[in-house]
């Protein structure tokens, strides 16, 4: 199952429905990438899967804080 470290983004379930309004089930999935990350303050990169929405909070606030307001680790 594909989920994002920092926003916690996973799949989502609901049916597509045809004309005859017949319905089957059907999943969403995010948009999760596989990224090298820099990390500044101990000179090193940092591989983590995350969303796309998550890779531009990253660039915006930096790895650090970001993953700080996530409460994650690193």
């Amino acid at each position: 199952m594909a989920k994002c470290k920092f926003t916690g983004k996973g799949p989502l379930s609901g049916n597509r429905v045809s004309h005859s309004h017949r319905k089957t089930k059907h999943w969403q999935q995010p948009n999760i990438q596989s990224k090298r990350i820099w990390d500044e303050e101990e000179g090193r990169w940092v591989r983590v899967r995350v969303s796309t929405s998550a890779l531009r909070t990253i660039s915006k606030k930096g790895l650090r804080a970001a993953a700080a307001d996530a409460g994650i680790k690193l």
